[in-house]
């Protein structure tokens, strides 16, 4: 048994020191690439141990927080393993937030320290942070200077020994704030046991040093996290996007030979929409992920037919509990389910006065393992109110997601809770009412949401965006559609958009939506 098996044996331990003892066995293999740049292992493993003994030598203690802010960047990626190798708690924050929610989120995990680019400095000023909190001993450093007191360049020490700290399973690992889709992003704290876990879980899925990841999403996001942080620990070569492009995607996947990916849905609609995507030699790229948003049955199947190789669609939450997995290329009777619980995931139904349902019926879905998050920071309130216990006392986590099993064990989703539309007393599912307008031949995308209404107390209404060269109107489209659907469910208006509304990470905005629909109307709809 070699040591890198040796150490995934453990029930609980530490990524930095798998990368430490990769880095000895692969010391020249790429670690990193970036823009045409490469990064190699030791070069990268000393970036850690600089990193974390800076950090240290700035007086930090074991569960100190570090914040970064930032477009991605090799720097960005030592950043985060050098925090943990010094036992700190990184928590990423998100670029295109509020300048006003960014603040909120500082003050939220108390962090001591802040990293961040000239790029996120011009959408975001400390100058109201600063003033709330004259005494705040905050230290900045610029990931993107090389000149300067505050450069990475001047703060990042020669010292490759940090102090050596203790593997705690249970201290948190990061600190992730919510996509914010339906409010006020919530500070989600996984504990290290939780990253261990999914480190243990990608060895046995095969990733190693033969590994070539190519990662599109931000750094901030637990759908880059997952894959990205267990794929340096076990010695694959990460190959990172600063933006989503569809063309580039492909030519980076085709020169590196890449072998693993993971995209949300928005993106491989964007690659299937790719004019010359037939044309690139994906044959290498063979393991396909897919997690953050409804992904269609009819881009699966696309997919499929287009793009060989496995193709797996997985559920889940950045709070940790849940977790279903589609193997798509080996159910194809199956896109319109995501898919069975993972191995060690328990997944039940539940009405809304919180009482278990049997299997078949249609209710939230709730999941327990031992990949679940400590609580949301500083909101004890909460994190109450997405916990759920069973008569043993065992714990759940509530997703705020409406499904139920079918007679096969897969698990079918009907909605967000918060999105299901009440209408005169009977329950829609914009989902469904989704999924009709996408037969359409002329519509590529669709979003549903609930408005006031006088006469119902909510209603349905429509945004579609068109497939390129459809002539089809809006009033054609709402008639066609509303002939479809039951009568409690037609759409009571029907709006033709360039896009839709989404975060960074591929999940529509249908509070932004639905707010500018009641803004933009001169009364509710009826």
């Amino acid at each position: 048994m070699t040591n890198l098996q040796q150490l995934l044996a453990q029930p609980d331990g530490s990524l930095t020191e798998l990368l430490a003892t990769t880095a000895q066995r692969q010391p020249e293999h790429p670690a990193l690439i970036l823009n045409g740049q490469i990064l190699g292992y030791r070069e990268f493993d000393r970036w850690v141990s600089r990193v974390a003994a800076s950090l240290q030598r700035d007086g930090l203690q074991p569960g100190d927080v570090v914040a970064a802010c930032a477009g991605t960047s090799f720097e960005y990626v030592a950043l985060f393993f050098g925090t943990l190798r010094a036992g700190g708690v990184i928590t990423p924050l998100p670029p295109s937030a509020s300048a006003q929610n960014l603040t909120g989120m500082l003050l939220n995990s108390g962090a001591r320290w802040l990293f961040r680019d000239q790029g996120v400095a011009q959408a975001w000023s400390l100058e109201p942070f600063t003033a709330a909190h004259p005494a705040s001993t905050l230290k900045t450093v610029w990931l993107d200077q090389t000149s300067g007191d505050n450069a990475w360049s001047h703060w990042l020490s020669n010292d490759l020994h940090p102090t050596p700290v203790a593997i705690d399973p249970s201290r948190p690992f990061n600190l992730i704030y919510s996509s914010g889709t339906t409010g006020v992003p919530k500070g989600i704290v996984q504990p290290c046991s939780m990253r261990w876990a999914h480190t243990q879980r990608a060895a046995t899925n095969g990733m190693g040093a033969k590994t070539v990841l190519l990662v599109s999403t931000p750094l901030y996001s637990n759908t880059t996290l997952v894959p990205l942080l267990p794929g340096l620990a076990l010695g694959a070569t990460v190959i990172m996007m600063s933006k989503f492009n569809a063309h580039q995607y492909l030519e980076l996947a085709a020169k590196y030979r890449a072998t693993h990916t993971v995209l949300v849905p928005v993106q491989y609609q964007r690659l299937m929409d790719e004019p010359d995507f037939d044309s690139f030699d994906l044959s290498s790229l063979t393991v396909k992920g897919s997690t953050s948003a409804p992904f269609s049955a009819a881009l699966k199947a696309e997919v499929l037919r287009r793009w060989p190789g496995e193709l797996n669609d997985v559920y889940g939450m950045t709070e940790g509990g849940v977790r279903c997995e589609l193997k798509a290329h080996l159910h194809p009777d199956k896109l319109h389910t995501i898919g069975q619980p993972s191995a060690g995931h328990e997944i039940r139904m539940i009405d809304d006065n919180g009482v278990e349902l049997e299997r078949g019926q249609t209710g939230e879905i709730v999941g327990h393992s031992a990949v679940m998050m400590k609580g949301y920071h500083g909101l004890p309130e909460k994190t109450r109110e997405i916990e759920w216990f069973d008569s043993t006392g065992k714990r759940f986590i509530r997703t705020g997601d409406i499904g139920r099993f079918d007679e096969d064990g897969f698990v079918i989703l009907s909605d967000r809770k918060k999105d299901m539309v009440i209408s005169g007393g009977f329950n829609i599912y914009p989902s469904d009412l989704e999924a009709e307008l996408e037969q359409h031949p002329e519509v590529a995308e669709a979003a549903v949401v609930g408005v006031p209404s006088r006469a119902w107390g909510e209603t349905p209404v429509g945004y579609v965006v068109l497939r390129p060269n459809a002539s089809i109107h809006k009033e054609a489209l709402l008639a066609w559609v509303n002939a479809r659907l039951g009568k409690t469910q037609r759409l009571a208006d029907l709006l033709l958009i360039a896009d839709l509304p989404r975060n960074e990470i591929g999940k529509t905005l249908k509070r932004q939506l639905r707010e500018q629909y009641v803004k933009e109307q001169q009364s509710p709809a009826v």
